[in-house]
């Protein structure tokens, strides 16, 4: 059995174990950079001149949206921004209000319910909302329609499982491993291969819906640490399976990432920088472990194991380490990028 040809949304709903209550790591880097981002906006960019004085719609999308807080949160520092800056350079010469749509875009299985019944009700009077189902692997949205786009913590996932990596008899046969941990040569280069063709094909796909000189926002890590994790997953499935099993996401070095982009050629590169996490300094605790990466590693475990494995996975995993806790300073050395892209 592949995870090859499947999309592995977060854990819908609004309970104790849904994304919605275990995303703060990912919105600390969120809240880390915005002011970059609203600095860039108001002091060096000219987006309201790309809108036509007499049709003041100014369109946001998010890219792998998942649901909230996250990404109400994001839409959200860009819609004040964007008016802010419409106050002091358009508002006495502009015909119309300026008006705002977004567009929510993941794939066809995230809980998109849960998404619009969870966003803030004062959000229904800040934007028009839109769904956008479909992989961001490429074109979710019309050509030139697209002001700002926004993604965080997603281009990690890959569109696939690179080819080979679950095949017993490839050199690429990841065994035991269950993501790429460059310890295997061969591993390593298809998870990079398979990189290089999924971020060509998305910033090709952004590259035609937004509009000259519209911007694309990303902000993620180049590097996780939740292979521990899976040590556990020997008790409850067996070795077979987890010899088949890889996880399409892949972290990608910083000069990966600058190559994409440069090789794509539709975009100048107005910020890349990175920096530490922000809860870098705090003491993660076993139970933030546990729920974080059930949050969003669950539905692709059940799809893969079963639905039987999920729960006494994460129950051994918790109890397990309250008798053994991980060092969790050799985790925390992770690096956050963020990125402002222009089209050209």
């Amino acid at each position: 059995m592949s995870t090859s040809s499947q999309s592995y949304p977060m854990s819908g709903g609004d309970d104790q174990h849904s994304y919605i209550h275990n995303s703060s790591y990912q919105k600390a880097v969120i809240d880390g950079v915005e002011e970059k981002a609203r600095q860039y906006i108001l002091e060096k960019n000219n987006l309201l001149n790309l809108m036509k004085p007499d049709l003041s719609i100014f369109t946001i999308a998010n890219y792998g949206c998942s649901i909230g807080p996250n990404t109400f949160h994001a839409v959200q520092s860009i819609t004040d921004t964007v008016k802010l800056k419409h106050m002091k350079e358009r508002q006495e010469i502009s015909l119309v209000p300026l008006e705002f749509q977004v567009c929510f875009n993941d794939q066809a299985n995230n809980d998109f319910n849960t998404l619009f019944r969870t966003q803030p009700p004062s959000f229904e009077q800040e934007y028009f909302s839109v769904g956008v189902p479909g992989s961001f692997y490429g074109r979710v949205l019309p050509r030139n329609s697209i002001h700002i786009g926004h993604t965080s913590y997603t281009t990690h996932w890959l569109s696939k499982v690179p080819e080979h990596v679950c095949d017993k008899k490839s050199p690429a046969w990841n065994k035991n491993y269950i993501h790429c941990n460059n310890l295997i040569e061969e591993v390593t280069e298809a998870y990079k291969v398979q990189f290089r063709k999924d971020m060509s094909v998305f910033l090709k796909a952004r590259a035609e819906e937004l509009v000259p000189e519209g911007l694309m926002i990303a902000l993620g890590e180049l590097f996780i640490c939740f292979i521990f994790i899976f040590l556990y997953l020997q008790g409850v499935t067996t070795l077979e399976k987890i010899e088949l099993f890889s996880m399409p996401m892949y972290f990608p070095q910083y000069s990966e990432l600058k190559r994409a982009i440069e090789q794509n050629g539709s975009f100048t590169i107005e910020m890349m920088e990175t920096t530490s996490h922000p809860l870098e300094a705090l003491q993660l605790t076993n139970d933030f472990i546990t729920l974080m990466f059930g949050a969003f590693l669950s539905t692709m475990i059940e799809k893969h194991f079963g639905d039987f494995v999920v729960d006494e996975l994460f129950d051994q995993l918790a109890k397990k380490l309250l008798k053994h806790p991980i060092d969790f300073e050799k985790c925390k050395k992770n690096m956050v990028y963020y990125i402002i892209l222009k089209r050209k």
